[in-house]
């Protein structure tokens, strides 16, 4: 008998659309051309095979196609806005202001940026994981060029007040950059609309293949311009070089084309489903907590977090048959709480304990119960062999007790 296995780990990496697939299949074996090949027809099908896809994902996010650059994923975009911002604007201010639950992505190119002179202030979330505004104007001083905040938070789903942000950037003349890759193709997301100058996301986020993503560079109020961190032919209008995946990027465009068709249509099913598996854990055990601003929020996302229950050591209980995550996907393989978390203000016990459950297109109903069932009883089993949860059901105070080591 074959182990059921269900998927709810889709903020890592989703599956890739069988529609998808039969787009791209032709650009491996009857269409193999280099979109750079200018002298012959397969060159040029290349070529106009990209133009395409360039111009569906720019429909995706309401841009023109020009402002499409393309990359191996979100982390580089993350990397060329940054980087590049910084080297184009630094005559101008060496200050960039980010958010302390920022992706890696981000916040290891911040660490990057300091080494080459720059000045990052990383400022600390409220407890619902939303910047406060107050503190992000308060951290603007006359040398900042850029200011970096995330859409939608990779492990709590939580979204940022973008048009606000937008706003004070645009009063205060900063550039405006986001890192989009948990929001694009997943809630409707609009640069132009709320101000962002630079955008980073990604095709495998959204039903898409894996290494390709794209910088969306703003053209016209302002004109920004990024300096280039890979030298070599002068692909994508100067911005990064290298021979386009044009395979990945057919792909990446119908991904882009299917979201704007669908997302509704998911959003609404998802929140249902992840509405469900909420409710369904928290009638079945007591002290489980949802962190992050459950109001503002993506809708396939919720992250949970189970007193006295270490997030690990539930998740051998049933990941044989159930991924999840403890965290970003980049940062898993770390036994430290999700700083994410801590940023959020939870101790290390909570951090600890918690699970992100991020459900997805092919995700159904069955998947849910067979999940909440499976961590009902995992963390049933794992309190039942807990001393520390023996001892805080006899109502003693766990943070009374002195604990010693030996």
């Amino acid at each position: 008998m074959s182990v059921r296995q269900i998927y709810l780990d889709n903020n890592s990496t989703t599956p890739v659309d069988p529609r998808v697939v039969d787009t791209m299949v032709p650009y491996f074996y009857e269409i193999p051309g280099n979109a750079a090949s200018r002298s012959h027809p397969f060159g040029w099908q290349a070529e106009e095979a990209v133009d395409y896809g360039r111009e569906q994902i720019a429909n995706l996010i309401g841009a023109d196609k020009r402002e499409i650059i393309f990359t191996s994923g979100a982390t580089e975009a993350d990397n060329l806005a940054l980087k590049g911002a910084f080297e184009m604007y630094r005559r101008k201010g060496d200050h960039i202001i980010t958010l302390e639950t920022e992706h890696k992505a981000v916040l290891d190119t911040c660490k990057k940026i300091e080494k080459m002179g720059g000045n990052v202030t990383y400022l600390k979330v409220e407890r619902n994981g939303l910047v406060d505004l107050n503190k992000l104007r308060a951290a603007i001083t006359d040398k900042t060029i850029l200011i970096s905040v995330m859409w939608a938070n990779n492990e709590t789903g939580v979204i940022q007040p973008m048009k606000e942000i937008g706003d004070i950037c645009a009063e205060k003349g900063i550039l405006f950059m986001s890192d989009a890759t948990q929001a694009v193709g997943k809630i409707p997301v609009n640069p132009k609309e709320v101000g962002v100058h630079l955008m980073a996301f990604t095709s495998h986020k959204m039903y898409g293949p894996k290494g390709v993503g794209a910088l969306y560079v703003n053209r016209k109020n302002p004109r920004v311009k990024v300096t280039a961190q890979l030298d070599g032919g002068g692909h994508e209008r100067g911005m990064r070089s290298g021979t386009l995946n044009v395979p990945g990027i057919v792909g990446f465009g119908k991904a882009a084309e299917l979201a704007q068709k669908e997302m509704h249509e998911d959003a609404a099913r998802l929140s249902v489903l992840r509405d469900k598996l909420q409710s369904g854990l928290m009638n079945n055990l007591e002290e489980v907590y949802i962190n992050g601003s459950e109001e503002h929020r993506m809708p396939h996302v919720t992250n949970i977090s189970f007193k006295h229950v270490e997030g690990e050591g539930l998740m051998m209980t049933f990941n044989q048959n159930i991924a999840v995550s403890s965290g970003s996907a980049c940062t898993s393989a770390s036994l430290e709480p999700s700083y994410v978390l801590m940023a959020l203000g939870l101790g290390d016990d909570l951090a600890h304990s918690s699970i992100r459950f991020s459900l997805g297109r092919f995700n159904t109903e069955e998947d849910v119960d067979f999940a909440v069932e499976a961590l009902t009883k995992g963390v049933t089993h794992m309190r039942d062999l807990s001393p520390i949860w023996e001892m805080y059901k006899e109502g003693v105070d766990l943070d009374a007790v002195e604990w010693s080591a030996h």
